[in-house]
């Protein structure tokens, strides 16, 4: 069985949180199917398609970069990356794990997209824009660290597509089987 999911902001990709005294939302609160596993991670501060399933060798395969499983995240940048920028991002960025692999990205018009709740802060004198950036890696927080690398640190980061699967139709907090 394989689950898509629309995180949203805010949410765990796990069953359970409990480290915190004060528990934080988690997937159970919206996916109540037993048995389903996250197939790799979304930051709690990320939204977007986590993919769900029952099934450990197709969970390896979605999860393990040896893979190179594209993934593609719409990204909304601090300020309006240039094209020195762009292009180093595409040749792989230096972080401190070590380079990345190149990404591909282009610059692109703000997406229809649903409005996150709480709202990413807005500074009157700093422009924001929208990158669509695809990685075929899975670091921490990889795609913050590569835009803030280059200078231009992220504000939202909603990752559209895992491989062939999209959130395409699918609203933030609700799934559907692939």
């Amino acid at each position: 069985m394989l689950i898509l999911f629309n995180k949203p902001f805010g949410v765990l990709s796990q069953f359970s949180d409990r480290r915190r005294p004060t528990p934080r939302s988690t997937l159970s609160e919206f996916v109540d199917v037993p048995g389903v596993y996250p197939a790799g991670r979304l930051d709690r501060d990320s939204e977007g398609l986590l993919v769900l399933t029952d099934d450990g060798r197709m969970q390896a395969r979605i999860a393990e970069p040896k893979f190179k499983l594209p993934k593609t995240y719409l990204v909304q940048v601090e300020g309006v990356p240039d094209n020195a920028a762009l292009a180093r991002l595409r040749r792989g960025v230096a972080l401190a794990d070590g380079m990345t692999a190149p990404a591909e990205v282009e610059a692109i018009a703000a997406p229809a997209l649903w409005p996150r709740d709480p709202p990413i802060r807005v500074r009157a004198i700093i422009p924001d824009s929208w990158l669509r950036l695809t990685i075929r890696e899975g670091r921490n927080r990889q795609v913050r660290r590569m835009t803030a690398a280059v200078g231009y640190p992220t504000l939202r980061l909603v990752r559209w597509s895992v491989g062939a699967w999209t959130i395409d139709g699918i609203a933030p907090g609700t799934w559907r089987r692939a």
